[in-house]
This record gives structure tokens, sequence and C-alpha cells, in this order.
């Protein structure tokens, strides 16, 4: 079946406290995002991505992409005020029967095994999401007060959610809501169900300064492996 993968990198450097937006930040040598690119190309040779970015980062994006000689392979769009409008946007460039993965693009350590698994399950059951169980002791707070939650039943939820394009594209047709922070959440509301899958804790969001240093010691930790 026809594979896309909508790549989302639409953050700054507020918080890693640098003027360059964070998709773009070096992790040795190269951009995170050219990382995340490289493993989705590599895992599939039918695979067709589609880059969301903002408007300012789309010269960047295309001399990334061309510096990669990839641009047969790479679409670049441009992003929407949310996370839900520019994955909109993304999908709105397919229109083929296909799996579906979204992938946020700092999400630059996603391996080649955790983006076959989720296809594979997608294929099997309309979805897949991934997602691990959290390390630490977990409270939720209410009026005030607090209680611990067994956190064996909580998990955190990663990309790339991937989903059949039967499902993921006309979940997408809803109106914005707030409530839709993932794409599981726009799948939910359009009334499907959705299926978790084991995640990767090496998987992280480079959010945080600390994340870059975590990230460099993971990828020495899988090119010596």
């Amino acid at each position: 079946m026809k594979k896309f993968a909508v790549i989302v990198a639409g953050g700054s450097g507020q918080r890693m406290g640098s003027d360059i937006p964070k998709q773009f930040l070096l992790l040795k040598g190269k951009p995170l995002l050219q990382y995340t690119l490289q493993t989705f190309l590599k895992t599939y040779s039918d695979l067709q991505i589609i880059l969301v970015l903002p408007h300012a980062d789309i010269e960047t994006g295309e001399e990334m992409v061309c510096k990669m000689n990839m641009e047969k392979r790479v679409q670049i769009t441009t992003g929407g005020a949310t996370r839900f409008h520019s994955v909109q946007n993304g999908l709105n460039e397919i229109r083929e029967r296909s799996i579906i993965f979204v992938h946020d693009g700092v999400r630059c350590l996603v391996t080649e095994q955790l983006i076959a698994d989720c296809y594979q399950q997608a294929l099997e059951k309309g979805s897949a999401i991934p997602a691990v169980t959290p390390t630490d002791s977990l409270r939720v707070e209410q009026d005030g007060d607090s209680q611990t939650i067994d956190r064996n039943k909580v998990r955190i939820i990663q990309t790339p959610q991937t989903f059949i394009s039967g499902i993921l594209l006309p979940a997408f047709n809803q109106q914005y809501q707030p409530s839709f922070t993932d794409e599981a959440t726009v799948v939910e509301a359009a009334g499907n169900k959705v299926h978790l899958i084991d995640g990767d804790y090496d998987n992280l969001k480079i959010t945080r300064p600390i994340d870059l240093v975590i990230a460099e010691k993971i990828l020495e930790a899988q090119l010596t492996s």
C-alpha cells in the first residue's frame, strides 16, 4: 500500500534558548530534522514525505532537502495556526488510499523498527499509536488536593501516529477543537477507536537543551550497536 509521512516541524527555539528553530539545531553536525527525514526515507523506498514548516522556514527546509538530494521524495507545505491545522495542511496533499504516518520533526531518534511496527499494525487494525509507560510516580491535582494514580495504567504518547487513510483523512474534516492535542484525539472525536503500540523510550522529543545532550548519547549508542 502507498505510504506517506506527514512530518510536522513548526517549533521555535525559545525553550532551547536559541534563535534557530529547534528542528534546524545541529546534532553531531546535522539538523535534527534531517535525521528524521533520513530514517523515514530509508525505512521504505516507496514512502513519500510531506514536510510541514512555518512559512518563514520554507527556504531553509528547501535548502536542506536539496542538499539531501531528496527533492523527488519530499514535498514541503506551509503549516497552520495550530498542530491540527498544520497536520490538516499536510493531509490535504494526500488523495490516495494509503498508510499515513504523522510524526514530530524533532523526534529525530525514531527508528526504522518502530516505523515498520506502526505500519504493520495500522494495516491490521487501522491505527498504531506509539506509547510508553511512565517511570515516575504520578499524581492528579484537583480542588487544591492531589491523588496518586497507578502509573501502570497511564501511557505517554509518542509519534509516528499511524493510520489508514480512510480513517485519518475524514477525521480531519472536523472543525478544530482545543482538545485536539494529537492525531489520536482527532480520530477518536470522529468516532473511531485507536490502538496503542509499544513505543520507544529513546524516541524523545527535543524540547530543552538537556534533550540535545541525551540525544547525542543515544545516537552514539545507536551508531555503535
